[in-house]
């Protein structure tokens, strides 16, 4: 559980402005952390950013940010990150780092949500999910459809959630996984038909009246915090909310709260404000509490900070290529080809039309490794043919972006009805870690097999991050390839040692890096090379060094 200093109740006579002189904790105002006494542990609809032009130029940093730039714009319709989602995972691939969940309780009305929204947007940081309690309301009967419509059923009782897909939602959330999370329409008191899917919490904000009610649930928050607000600024709350939001006339909402939400909150809600590790008074109102709760989340993210790439790069590569890596065959014709786009000299034209051929044989070569299975046909003659047929459900390409989408027409020309998703993985300039920024993946990815596409892969620090998301949203690890038009030794290995039911597909390896994790020989920058943007910032291969263009 994690430990937090206590913290006396400063009465309200304490001015807000005193707080810019307080010299420890103890001397701010306005909030109460509680000695706990629970067992508690420890975007597609995913985040909507917008994907950058190919041509646009690129920015020299978007990943230095400050409160006065933060990490997020939002426009109409999307949000777009300018920093990204770090690893969550450790050089063999696998879970590493949980997300941080805090459970926000108190009772209907208390401004639960304004406390969740004020602490996301000083958090400051991005892909943090609000998952609310509301969303797992359960499927009413006929009968109680019925009693909800004259306001004569409790929805303020822990009967009236659906705590087991509650619980394993959130713990699918919090491991990393991709979720789908019901959509609860309180008009109509049903679950919408379309569910939203989520994915890539480093941060989930869980809120609700119940959100202390069950112990499975309790052993999954991290941070525990009650926000504690009058009952008759509850009452008016809930009026205006239910009245304008929610279609309910007044005197509706009078007799709901008198029959139902009162006696609930005294039976079910306020008890549970003993196993709180922080009571907020006065709710969203309450920025110092809020500011005290922020500075303990990024202590708490700065401890789980993982170095993926040193870990890669330091390790010594002394086996012998794996034997799930395949090279397309260097005959004359291949070898000619990398011999034009490796030259310095060669113009953009005729990098791109080569590289284009390259691509249409690689992407020819990765397909033969499909499943197949035997298949008789008529010809026209009226004679059978035995053949082959692909045996599968459906066929997917992701790129990761920007050079990975290169390879896209190559796969659309060969592959008819493939679908089509995209990455965008990111260099942290400062950490040196790459940051996963975006991301847009067909529905039901889980049963395809995937071909994962890239230019280049050097270090395989964006390649393994980009296979992680795909295992996370249950794609079978042996039902994805690799795809590359170069590669180096280390990503190889790194890739295959991770991951070694993925089948790697390049046309070279490459044998060594430099001291800037260069490609050596190499191909150089692919990117800059292909979409003929400015090459001044130093970057290790497209992989690694794609830079957000907003």
């Amino acid at each position: 559980m994690t430990t937090l200093p206590t913290i006396p109740y400063v009465s309200e006579q304490d001015s807000i402005q005193d707080y810019s002189r307080c010299r420890t904790p103890a001397d701010a105002e306005g909030l109460k952390i509680m000695t706990s006494r629970s067992d508690s542990g420890s975007g597609e609809d995913s985040l909507d950013r917008l994907l950058p032009h190919a041509g646009a130029p690129r920015r020299k940093s978007t990943t230095t940010l400050s409160k006065t730039e933060p990490p997020l714009l939002r426009t109409g319709t999307r949000t777009i990150y300018t920093a990204g989602r770090p690893p969550w995972y450790d050089e063999h691939g696998a879970q590493s780092k949980e997300a941080f969940v805090i459970g926000l309780c108190g009772g209907s009305a208390s401004g639960k949500t304004t406390v969740a929204n004020k602490i996301i947007e000083a958090l400051d940081v991005p892909w943090v999910v609000l998952l609310s309690m509301d969303s797992f309301y359960k499927v009413l009967s006929p009968e109680e459809q019925l009693l909800a419509a004259k306001n004569d059923y409790n929805f303020d009782h822990p009967g009236a959630f659906d705590f087991e897909l509650l619980v394993s939602t959130l713990r699918k959330l919090k491991q990393g996984k991709s979720v789908k999370i019901p959509v609860y329409d309180f008009t109509t008191h049903r679950r919408q038909k379309d569910w939203k899917n989520v994915y890539g919490a480093s941060v989930i904000i869980f809120e609700g009246i119940m959100s202390f009610a069950d112990k499975e649930l309790l052993q999954l928050l991290d941070m525990k915090i009650f926000v504690d607000t009058d009952s008759d600024i509850r009452l008016v709350r809930r009026l205006r909310r239910d009245i304008t939001e929610r279609g309910r006339d007044i005197e509706g909402v009078i007799k709901q709260y008198n029959k139902f939400v009162k006696p609930a909150f005294e039976q079910y809600i306020e008890p549970t404000m003993r196993l709180a590790d922080i009571v907020v008074p006065r709710g969203g109102g309450n920025m110092v509490a809020i500011d005290l709760i922020v500075q303990h989340v990024h202590s708490q993210l700065e401890e789980r900070e993982l170095s993926v790439r040193a870990l890669l790069a330091s390790v010594q590569q002394t086996q012998p290529l794996p034997q799930t890596l395949s090279v397309l065959e260097s005959t004359p014709q291949v070898r000619g080809l990398h011999t034009i786009i490796r030259n310095k000299e060669t113009s953009r034209d005729e990098f791109i039309f080569y590289s284009k051929r390259l691509m249409r044989l690689l992407i020819e070569y990765a397909l033969t490794f499909l499943p197949s299975q035997p298949c008789v046909v008529q010809t026209p003659q009226g004679s059978e043919y035995e053949g082959r047929s692909y045996n599968g459900k459906g066929i997917t390409g992701v790129s990761i972006l920007r050079a990975g989408e290169t390879m896209e027409p190559a796969l659309r020309a060969v592959c008819k009805d493939v679908r089509i998703g995209k990455i965008l993985i990111q260099t942290n300039l400062d950490s040196g870690e790459p940051e996963l920024h975006y991301l847009r993946l067909p529905k039901d990815i889980s049963e395809d097999h995937v071909i994962l596409m890239d230019s280049t892969v050097s270090t395989g620090a964006a390649a393994m991050m980009a296979v992680r998301v795909l295992l996370d949203h249950e794609v079978q690890e042996d039902n994805i390839m690799l795809v590359s038009l170069l590669m180096a030794e280390l990503g190889v290995h790194s890739v295959a040692y991770a991951f070694p039911k993925v089948k790697i597909i390049t046309t070279a390896v490459d044998k060594d890096l430099d001291q800037f994790f260069h490609v050596i020989p190499g191909i150089g920058d692919f990117g800059d090379r292909y979409f003929g943007t400015d090459g001044s910032i130093s970057c290790c291969d497209d992989e690694d060094q794609e830079q957000l263009s907003l």
